[in-house]
């Protein structure tokens, strides 16, 4: 048996960040467990990391972390998730989310989601997957970077088709939708609002 379609989520890790991104994050959680989709996150239980964690737990969700081993010794994972890939270093463990999933959805975050996401993207571009990549804009934070984006588009520097790598959506059931619009063979893709039909 296979093992199950899984969703990379990129986040933040703050807890100084505004409260209102949380239930955004633990929704998400939620309707990738419900649609029986896997979530692989960064192991840590802290921010909108460890929320998009307990969204799925509590939906009865399947979630697989992959951290640092210096995160577990300083006590900020999340002790709740059951499979907890410990690596050593930063690449590994962006290999490791990379690997496993089989989408990605980039939730607000700082300079590391900012990397993992324009990775994964610059990846894509590069023809070494073929992955959803969703920009999950909540209360607009990405904005700044798609119009950054918008400026590589219109001074030559990203070529026009790969506008096409990424979507946008502003908030969770748009991200599942995006994710079973681009993969319809996934078990349960069909339904983007509540349980899946596998």
């Amino acid at each position: 048996m296979s093992r199950r379609f899984s969703v990379t989520v990129y986040a933040s890790s703050s807890e100084r960040i505004d409260r209102r991104y949380f239930p955004v994050a633990e929704e998400l959680g939620r309707r990738i467990a419900q649609q029986r989709w896997r979530l692989v996150f960064g192991g840590g239980r802290h921010g909108l990391m460890g929320a998009v964690s307990r969204g799925a737990r509590a939906a009865g969700g399947e979630i697989v972390g992959v951290i640092l081993q210096q995160f577990i010794d300083k006590n900020v994972h999340c002790e709740l998730t059951r499979e907890m890939a410990s690596v050593d270093d930063m690449r590994q463990r962006k290999r490791g989310l990379d690997e496993a999933g089989d989408a990605y959805v980039a939730l607000p975050g700082g300079l590391g989601t900012l990397e993992e996401v324009l990775e994964i993207l610059s990846f894509k571009q590069l023809g070494f997957h073929r992955k959803p990549v969703v920009l999950l804009d909540a209360l607009g934070y990405w904005q700044p970077l798609l119009r950054m984006l918008d400026a590589g588009f219109a001074g030559g520097f990203i070529q026009p088709h790969f506008r096409g790598i990424y979507t946008v959506a502003e908030d969770p059931a748009a991200a599942i939708a995006a994710i079973a619009a681009a993969t319809p063979w996934v078990p349960g893709a069909v339904d983007a609002h509540g349980g899946g039909t596998a």
